[in-house]
């Protein structure tokens, strides 16, 4: 089995490269030129690298073509080919709401869907997310009216419309994952648990929101294993929320940090204004999903933080 993976050193995407090299796969890495990351993959073994912006997605064959040992032809007959999408330019909180940015997307995943199909991929994963939903007040299904605030949430909802139809004409299995709040090493450092655990074991003080909306978390490589599970499975083509089992007040998370950094610092619940999507309340259904790959989360919070802890003690020599 070989997976193309774009966005393959984003945070999600480093988890499941390596996932998919667990399970046997040989990975072709989709990384952009200047991508701090690039020099991290390179002649690691399983993986292939193909150094292209999203922009030029449908040059990949031919860039292919042209790596030692990458031709297409040169793949096994008898070997699968399938597709794992997470590259998005601007999917940061600041970029979320600029029209222009996130409008780019649409185009370099249908082309990339595109590219997929003229590979002879069978499978591609489009990496969604709950922004797609909106604010919502009670359980997120997936068969439910998506009403995005942000560009961000509005272009994901289009790319699934769009890519499922067009993936029906090109018989190839669309799967849209609708990714909740993921965490773990490697996140992106102006994070909320990166930001927490900075500043309590600095003995900080941390300023936040309210906190009082319903908030769900879910490991990075727990998030990877889901994915790839949902990819090399055998579910249907649909839509998939792909979120932990852990759902409850945003605030007991915190207070669950600061508990775990040794109650140092402080933080204080007050009028910091939201994100992009405004004040968002994540409540994932996960039965359809579950029912479609028998995943389950293997990392809860407490551990998860724990380990984030002690990778910051031993960087720091602490």
């Amino acid at each position: 089995m070989r997976v193309i993976v774009t966005g393959a050193t984003s945070f999600i995407g480093r988890a499941s490269v390596k996932e998919l090299l667990k399970q046997g796969c040989q990975v072709t890495a989709v990384v952009r030129p200047d991508s701090p990351g690039l020099k991290a993959l390179l002649h690691q073994p399983g993986i292939q690298v193909a150094a292209l912006n999203l922009s030029e997605i449908e040059r990949l064959p031919q860039r292919l073509q042209e790596s030692p040992g990458g031709k297409i032809e040169e793949r096994r007959k008898d070997e699968a080919l399938n597709w794992l999408h997470l590259g998005w330019e601007g999917a940061g909180s600041a970029n979320r709401s600029n029209p222009a940015l996130q409008r780019k997307n649409i185009d370099y995943a249908l082309n990339a869907l595109e590219t997929a199909a003229d590979m002879g991929c069978s499978r591609f994963l489009f990496s969604g997310s709950q922004a797609e939903y909106g604010i919502c007040t009670g359980l997120m299904r997936e068969d439910m009216e998506c009403h995005p605030v942000s560009e961000y949430g509005k272009n994901k909802v289009e790319v699934c419309m769009r890519a499922a139809a067009r993936a029906k004409e090109r018989n190839l299995d669309y799967l849209h994952a609708r990714i909740f709040s993921v965490y773990g090493p490697g996140d992106h450092p102006w994070s909320l648990v990166e930001t927490c655990l900075d500043r309590f074991l600095s003995g900080g003080r941390m300023e936040l929101g309210p906190c009082t909306q319903m908030w769900n978390y879910l490991y990075v490589e727990d998030a990877a294993r889901a994915l790839v599970q949902l990819l090399l499975g055998k579910a249907p083509a649909g839509v998939y929320n792909v979120a932990g089992e852990d759902t409850r007040p945003l605030r007991s998370f915190i207070e669950e940090i600061y508990g775990l950094c040794g109650r140092t610092g402080s933080y204080v619940y007050g009028d910091r204004p939201p994100n992009a999507e405004g004040v968002v309340s994540l409540q994932p259904d996960l039965t359809k999903f579950k029912e479609a790959t028998g995943w389950n989360a293997r990392v809860d919070f407490s551990e998860g933080i724990r380990r984030m802890i002690k990778l910051r003690r031993t960087a720091f020599g602490t």
